[in-house]
């Protein structure tokens, strides 16, 4: 009983904050809710990293990858640079390329 309990608490604060990567600290940070799910997104310049926040489900971590790419250019207004792209469905971090002007 007494684990459980620890569990439920370290598993609850897990899902609270979500720190950026070295990288990224004082980056622009957004935080959306899509499909039940929320994310964490920080830009700084031509980079990105996109944080699920929360407990996903056997599953789900398909269509999760899925949402964070499509949040990429929904939040930033770039798209993602395909190969510069690593993660998973808990965090992916890249670059972006940016229309001109």
């Amino acid at each position: 009983m007494r684990l459980a309990l620890v569990l439920l608490v370290l598993s609850a604060l897990a899902g609270c904050a979500a720190s950026p990567a070295p990288p990224f600290f004082g980056a622009q940070r957004q935080q959306v809710t899509r499909g039940g799910h929320d994310y964490v997104l920080y830009r700084r310049g031509d980079r990105v990293e996109v944080i699920r926040l929360g407990y996903a489900r056997p599953g789900e971590h398909r269509a999760i990858r899925a949402t964070m790419l499509s949040l990429i250019p929904e939040l930033t207004g770039c798209r993602p640079w395909k190969h510069s792209l690593h993660g998973d469905s808990g965090e992916m971090r890249g670059r972006l390329v940016c229309p001109a002007g």
